[in-house]
């Protein structure tokens, strides 16, 4: 049995915290006043502290230590919360990030420079000499009583530093309960067997003593209660003689607990539901549920094909069992793109920053879920269109108010399912792009030929290309046309669309269309000529009939009449060449892509197919009509229809009969 490496498990936690402090930070910058704020971001540079002192990552406990100190000034009233603060302590988290990656590196003089500016930002909140004395605080008594696990000594959790951050709340008397030391010929050297008594007199709050044990609260036992203040102080027993307390004593004090009832934790009880599992061994599972599917449905078509009714009664269990763990295994890859849309909050801060402009980011459906998968290829675009409308896209404060617009420039990142895609958008009320600047620069770089005739579409696709930028001047930011062929890149990979709205002086907007998962779906197995295709169900509106006189009727125009509605459909028979007849009574899929519909005209519907997707080979990577293949049950290819592309072209082809006709 293979145990974690516990460094990778803590740089891994660590990683979360620093998420947390930074996403606390930035809400805090939005309203300077909320003290929850000040808390959590206080209670992660704690635990960041705590849990990199215990892992031995010492130059990161002392360098957070000083960050932990200023916000413990913020809490206490000592100092303000001010907007230089918090961009002192976001830059200083990023150097935390760098000390737990490369804790053997040489940050000093990095270091030095960030302390230097977090005493400019504490120093310049306030002073806490000049401040009025404050009455003294009241002091409450505690009876605290903890006991950590078994193993907590051999994954690295010393009680002892714990006993002193307790010290230093206030006065305090500690009493070492040796009641649960087993005899020598059974004890373990690394077993934890001690529990502590504390009466703690402190003015701090209940949450501080929380605080001590954050790192260690899911695992331990811990009660906590409250009496009344007192005006005399505990005795306090030295650390040297807490071994040496009076095994009567603490035999009271364990007989006391013993008749007491056993604590339940309500956090130990939550932390119990969640387990935390390594990407890899998640795309190991899907690759073998995907392998599970297909032998499933190689076992369904011998059965289908037999007369054997208890072979068909097991068929049909394992293809029950199958989808459910299929299903399963997909919610499992399922993530919410608030982990992806959390990283722009800290993007656009940084932004407004550089550009010395006012941006607001807003978000919306961040509990949409995309295959993870598909978020982690989708990071990189959504930087570079984020970067580029808030450097293109948005105008000064002045030219703002000179127009008539909020002093504030606004930039929205949205997200929403639509059949079996995923469409992000990202759209700002900036100056929107200038057509008359695309064009001439696309007539100048070759791309286009002079006075050339494009849908207002097909022009804003031009900013795709390779190299292509209007920008007058080179920044930091933009202005050498790398980026946004990188985001057309992406997008293309992933069988997804982009598409582009823009108004002059009222910005743009540009929507993403990816598909849900690239791993297992759901799809309409058809027959066209000899071939078989699978179209992916969640795109399926309905089936109809469409006879040879209907087919020959619509000769010329391609269009079907759907309650009250002219749809137009597009015959795979003619767009893949197959060279057969058509069979007599053909078959009319109606899929749609939102409020776009478009018919695709197959020979027979064979029924549904669950689809595991495999990529195209690089010889057909080009070849736009198709998403990627699957495996039949008898072992033949499909090829799996790309939804998108079929329903623009056949909006396209509608398009081009209007204006025709």
């Amino acid at each position: 049995m293979s145990f974690p490496d516990p460094i990778a498990v803590f740089r891994t936690e660590a990683a979360e915290l620093l998420e947390q402090i930074e996403a606390g930070l930035l809400d805090l910058n939005v309203n300077l006043g909320d003290k929850d704020q000040v808390d959590a971001v206080f209670r992660g540079l704690h635990t960041l502290k705590g849990s990199g002192a215990m892992f031995g990552f010492e130059a990161l406990a002392a360098f957070t230590h000083h960050c932990e100190t200023a916000f413990d000034r913020v809490r206490k009233g000592e100092v303000p919360a001010t907007h230089a603060l918090v961009t002192a302590v976001l830059e200083a988290k990023d150097h935390m990030r760098a000390l737990v990656e490369t804790p053997s590196g040489d940050h000093e003089a990095m270091s030095e420079a960030l302390l230097v500016n977090l005493r400019r930002a504490v120093d310049g909140g306030g002073d806490a000499a000049t401040a009025p004395a404050a009455a003294p605080p009241a002091q409450t008594l505690y009876k605290i009583r903890f006991s950590l696990p078994q193993n907590a000594m051999a994954n690295g959790t010393n009680p002892l530093p714990l006993l002193d951050e307790l010290r230093d709340l206030g006065t305090c008397r500690i009493v070492a309960d040796r009641s649960g030391i087993p005899s020598l010929d059974e004890l373990v050297p690394t077993d934890l067997h001690i529990s502590w008594d504390v009466e703690l007199l402190t003015a701090e709050p209940r949450s501080a003593i929380d605080d001590v044990f954050i790192f260690v609260m899911d695992d331990m036992e811990l009660t906590v209660e409250e009496i009344a203040a007192q005006a005399q102080a505990p005795a306090v027993i030295a650390p040297a003689s807490v071994a040496a307390a009076p095994v009567a004593a603490a035999a009271v004090v364990s007989a006391a607990a013993a008749s007491a009832p056993a604590p339940v934790d309500a956090k130990t009880a939550k932390a119990n539901e969640n387990v935390r599992v390594p990407a890899e061994k998640l795309d190991e599972l899907m690759d073998r549920v995907g392998e599970l599917v297909i032998a499933q449905s190689r076992l369904s078509q011998l059965a289908g094909g037999s007369g054997d009714l208890t072979l068909r009664a097991v068929s049909e269990d394992v293809e029950r069992l199958s989808g459910e763990l299929r299903d399963t295994m997909m919610v499992l890859r399922m993530v919410p793109v608030t982990h992806l849309f959390s990283r722009f909050r800290r993007l656009v801060h940084d932004l407004a920053n550089e550009t010395g402009k006012r941006i607001e980011l807003i978000t919306e459906g961040e509990t949409t879920e995309v295959d993870k998968s598909v978020i982690e290829r989708l990071a990189d675009p959504l930087v570079h269109l984020v970067r580029n409308s808030c450097d293109h896209g948005l105008e000064t404060a002045d030219e703002r108010l000179a127009t008539g617009k909020t002093e504030a420039g606004h930039i929205h990142l949205s997200a929403r399912q639509q059949a079996g895609e995923v469409i992000i958008t990202i759209k700002d009320d900036g100056r929107g792009i200038n057509k008359d600047r695309v064009r001439a620069k696309a007539e100048s770089s070759g791309l286009i030929a002079a006075n050339a005739s494009l849908t207002d579409q097909e022009l804003y696709q031009l900013i795709f290309q390779p190299g292509f930028s209007t920008a007058s001047e080179v920044t930091n930011l933009s202005g050498r046309g790398v980026g946004m062929d990188v985001v057309k890149r992406t997008i293309d990979a992933l069988r997804g669309t982009i598409n582009v709205v823009s108004r002059p002086g009222e910005g743009s907007e540009i929507s993403l269309a990816i598909p849900l998962t690239l791993a297992i779906i759901d799809g309409l197995l058809v027959r066209v000529g000899n071939a078989r295709y699978v179209i992916p169900l969640s795109a399926v509106e309905e089936c109809l009939e469409l006879s040879v006189e209907e087919d020959m009727r619509s000769r010329g125009r391609s269009f079907i009449s759907l309650r009250d509605s002219l749809v137009p459909f597009l015959r795979l028979r003619d767009l893949f060449r197959t060279g057969t007849k058509p069979d007599q009574f053909q078959k009319v899929v109606v899929i749609s892509t939102g409020s776009e519909r478009v018919g695709l005209v197959v020979d027979q519907i064979i029924g549904d197919h669950q689809t595991v997707i495999k990529g195209m080979s690089k010889l057909h990577h080009d070849v736009a009509t198709f998403s990627g293949a699957t495996i039949l049950g008898d072992g033949d290819v499909a090829l799996i229809l790309d939804v998108g592309h079929l329903v623009a072209e056949g909006q396209q082809q509608e398009a081009h009969l209007r204006a025709a006709g």
